[in-house]
């Protein structure tokens, strides 16, 4: 059997490992990449002569596929836990607390942001549960517009889009409810009375786990192990330029026949592909739009006074451009050893990709003056790097769902083809992961 994978990010590398898996030697497994690299947008380079993730760094903790992988891959030894140090919101010019008790910082209760919003904003969220609530069953709202017309837009620039932006490098107005917070949505769809009780049904149990889980050498060793035990004949800077359905299964330019094809692929490459296949699942994907983010990597003197965080998320409408920053060696115990402190900045939201057009030296430059602002300290790095991710992330807006539901239907018609990636069913490491097991299952099951 000649099977194609086509995308080399996670989604696509694992659901080419768990192909080999299942059938063995026998198999002629071909991926290909039209970047000139595997790893889609994750990527762990060397700072200072030390691995360093450059996209995503961490994993969500109650999540199994991450940890399940490293047992498979007999790299167990790499799974790493933040020191439970809390993140700080730049706010109003000024750091704040992170708020706890929220569901991606929609609050359960005024307790809850106070300090972080004015008094009035308190009161609205106070009054809230004594307000009529219009939700219809089955319907869905971006997250701004629920929260702002509940709780006012104070909650929605200072608490929500922080971490909206952390996850999605987008906004809430650009991110719906159903599919960003399903959980909220289901409250809502059972009747919640108002927004109040929806978020406090919403809220997950409390946990003495630890929230997230990262590599200790970086996301590189993962995604080396899944490329050697999938062992196929990699075709990187190769993109596929047309696909198209034949008697016996599919031919894939450049590379001929296959039997058996999965699309590791971002959106809009997913949507070319399947333009002339399955036009109703191409328009869903193509409506799928992407953001635009770039990282800048800090190696500081291992002495600098760092703030005791995680890490510091930035309200909509400050003065900044940086719209966040990890401060790696006190989130990281297995980092805050090194010879440098480390510290990741992040720039970019959906609709606003200019960052990315700056030279590295003025992104390092805006990265070590946002930083200096809102840590009080003279920083001057010793040394630094930029990686720009184009397209990186897809936003899940309203309606995202049933765009999705819509796709895999049609899908589901084509013989021998299996989708994935981040546009389906989540943008984290676990979620993409799981979408490649997916869709080998898939090709395994016909």
């Amino acid at each position: 059997m000649r099977v194609a994978v086509v995308g080399g990010g996670i989604s696509g590398l694992v659901a080419a490992y768990r192909l080999r898996a299942a059938l063995g030697p026998e198999l002629e497994l071909i991926l290909l990449e039209r970047r000139d690299r595997l790893g889609g947008t994750l990527r762990t380079v060397a700072l200072a002569g030390e691995p360093v993730d450059v996209g995503a760094e961490a994993f969500i903790g109650r999540r199994p596929e991450i940890p399940s992988l490293l047992d498979e891959l007999g790299l167990s030894d790499q799974l790493v836990h933040p020191a439970g140090r809390r993140p700080l919101i730049w706010s109003g010019g000024t750091t704040h607390p992170l708020p706890e008790r929220t569901l991606m910082g929609i609050p359960s209760g005024p307790d809850t942001v106070e300090g972080l919003v004015d008094e009035a904003t308190l009161a609205r969220i106070a009054e809230e549960p004594t307000l009529p609530l219009r939700w219809e069953l089955g319907t869905d709202a971006s997250v701004a517009e629920l929260v702002a017309e509940r709780f006012g837009a104070q909650v929605v620039a200072r608490s929500v889009d922080p971490l909206l932006g952390g996850v999605y490098a987008g906004r809430a107005e650009s991110i719906g409810v159903r599919a960003a917070l399903p959980a909220l949505a289901a409250a809502l769809d059972a009747g919640a009375p108002n927004l109040t009780a929806a978020i406090s049904r919403a809220l997950p149990p409390p946990s003495t786990g630890p929230v997230f889980g990262g590599l200790r050498d970086g996301y590189g060793v993962l995604l080396e192990a899944l490329r050697h035990a999938a062992a196929p004949k990699v075709e990187i800077d190769t993109p596929v330029t047309g696909l198209v359905r034949t008697a016996g299964g599919w031919q894939v330019d450049p590379i001929g026949a296959v039997d058996a094809v999965v699309l590791a692929t971002p959106a809009p490459v997913t949507a070319a592909l399947l333009r002339d296949i399955a036009p109703g699942a191409a328009a869903a994907a193509g409506g799928i739009e992407l953001s635009s983010s770039a990282v800048v990597a800090l190696g500081l003197p291992a002495d600098t006074a760092l703030p005791d965080n995680s890490g510091i998320l930035v309200a909509t409408g400050e003065s900044l451009r940086a719209k966040a920053f990890t401060l790696s060696s006190r989130k990281w115990p297995h980092l805050a050893d090194r010879e440098l402190a480390l510290v990741r900045a992040s720039f970019g939201r959906f609709g606003d990709d200019t960052p990315l057009s700056w030279p590295d030296e003025e992104l390092i430059a805006a990265a070590v003056a946002d930083l200096s602002t809102v840590t009080g300290l003279s920083l001057r790095p010793e040394t630094a790097l930029v990686q720009r991710w184009r397209g990186g992330l897809p936003q899940y807006a309203p309606g995202h769902t049933e765009r999705i539901a819509a796709l895999a239907a049609e899908v589901e018609t084509l013989p021998r083809l299996a989708v994935a990636g981040a546009y389906l069913h989540g943008v984290g490491v676990p979620a993409c992961a799981a979408s490649g097991t997916a869709a080998a299952q898939r090709l395994l099951s016909r």
